[in-house]
C-alpha cells in the first residue's frame, strides 16, 4: 500500500526529533544560520538561485542568493568558539530535478571542533544507525532488492583502492595527469570521453560508471582520500598531499553525506576559490565575489571535522524509498510550470 502524505509527514518528524536527539546526547547544539546570502558558494558545478533585495524606502537593489549549504556561515561561528554544532537546513539548488535531487531540500550540516574526518565519521555512522532504529525498528533495510545492515561501524575504503578494485585503475600512477588518467581507463575498458578534458572530468566519467554503482552494497561504506585536486574545502593529507582528508559515505546505492577534515589555511581557501572563479568563468557560468568574512573565519578555525548529510537521503534508506519524491511533501514535479 502507498505511503499517505500524511505517515510522509509523520516519518520525516521522526527522524528529525531523532536527529536533535542523537546529536545533542553527543553535546552538538542546533543553529540557524540565513537561507538568503550576499555572496553564494563558489563550486563550479552548482547553480545558485537569485533574487534581489528592494530597500522598502526605495534605492538601488542589491543581488542575494539562497544558499546551496549553511557551510560558510557554520565554520563562522565554529571559528568563534562554537565547538560542537549542527543545523537541518533548507538548500537551494537550481537546476537539480531527478530520482535522487530536488532543487529545495533539506541538509543535515554539522562540524566538531577537537577532531579529524574520522571523529566525523564516527558520528555519523552511529547516527544513521540510531535514525535507522528509530524508524525502521533495527538496523536492517531493503534497498535495490538486497538487505542493507545500517549498524556501525562502516568500511572505509580509499579512492585509490575503489578504482583498482572496481574499475581496474591505478590512480596514483596517473599522479593527477589526465591524459594519464584516460589512458589507464581506456586501458581497463573505460571511455575516458573527449581528448583534453580535465583529471577531474576523467575521473568521474570513470567514477559514476564503474565505482560508485559498487559502493555501499551490503552495508554502508566511506569512500575516503580523494586526489587533491577535489579538496574542495578540506585538508590535504599532511603525510601525503596527493591525497584530502575528505570522505564521502554511500549506501544502497545512494551517496548520502560529504564531510571533511576541515581546511583552516585561509591563504590556501582564498587560492582555492580563486580557482573556483576561473573554472567557473571558463565553463561560462556566472562568477561571484569571494566571501571575505568566511575567508577570515577560515585563518581561526580550530582542528576540526564536518559533514553535510543528504537528510531526504537518509529518509530515502530508512524508509525504504525508492526515489526523493516519495519523501518530500511537495516535490518540485508537483507543481506545474507555466
Amino acid at each position: 500500500m502507498p505511503v499517505t502524505r500524511r505517515e510522509r509527514a509523520r516519518q520525516r518528524a521522526r527522524l528529525a526529533a531523532e536527529v536533535r536527539r542523537f546529536l545533542s546526547s553527543l553535546g552538538y547544539e542546533e543553529v540557524e544560520t540565513p537561507c538568503l546570502v550576499p555572496v553564494p558558494g563558489m563550486e563550479p558545478h552548482l547553480h545558485p538561485f537569485e533574487t534581489r533585495f528592494l530597500p522598502e524606502g526605495g534605492g538601488e537593489g542589491r543581488p542575494r542568493w539562497l544558499i546551496t549549504s549553511p557551510e560558510y556561515a557554520m565554520k563562522r561561528l565554529l571559528a568563534e568558539g562554537f565547538p560542537r554544532i549542527f543545523q537541518l537546513s533548507r538548500v537551494f539548488r537550481n537546476g537539480e530535478v531527478s530520482r535522487t535531487h530536488n532543487p529545495e531540500f533539506t541538509m543535515l550540516e554539522l562540524y566538531r571542533a577537537g577532531t579529524d574526518y574520522e571523529g566525523v565519521m564516527q558520528d555519523l555512522e552511529r547516527l544513521v544507525e540510531a535514525c535507522a532504529r528509530a524508524l525502521a525498528g533495527g538496523t536492517r533495510v531493503a534497498r535495490g532488492g538486497r538487505t542493507l545492515d545500517l549498524a556501525a561501524p562502516y568500511p572505509r575504503t580509499t579512492v585509490a583502492d575503489a578504482f583498482r578494485r572496481h574499475a581496474g585503475v591505478d590512480l596514483a600512477a596517473c599522479d593527477g595527469d589526465a591524459a594519464r588518467l584516460a589512458e589507464a581507463a581506456r586501458a581497463a575498458g573505460h571511455d575516458p570521453g573527449p581528448a583534453g578534458e580535465s583529471f577531474d572530468d576523467v575521473f568521474f566519467r570513470v567514477m559514476l560508471d564503474a565505482v560508485e554503482p559498487r559502493l555501499g552494497v551490503e552495508r554502508p561504506e566511506y569512500l575516503v582520500d580523494w586526489p587533491a585536486s577535489m579538496a574542495a574545502l578540506s585538508r590535504v593529507k599532511r603525510g601525503d598531499p596527493r591525497w584530502a582528508e575528505r570522505f564521502e559515505l554511500y549506501a544502497g546505492g545512494l551517496e548520502l553525506a560529504n564531510g571533511y577534515t576541515e581546511l583552516n589555511d585561509a591563504a590556501e581557501q582564498r587560492a582555492r576559490l580563486a580557482e573556483e572563479q576561473a573554472l567557473r568563468r571558463r565553463l561560462g557560468r556566472p562568477v561571484f565575489p569571494l566571501d571575505e568574512p568566511f575567508l577570515e573565519a577560515v585563518g581561526r578555525l580550530p582542528e576540526a571535522g564536518g559533514v553535510a548529510v543528504g537528510f531526504d537521503r537518509v529518509l530515502m534508506l530508512v524508509a525504504e524509498a525508492a526515489a526523493i519524491e516519495d519523501v518530500l511533501l511537495f516535490p518540485a514535479r508537483e507543481f506545474p510550470a507555466r
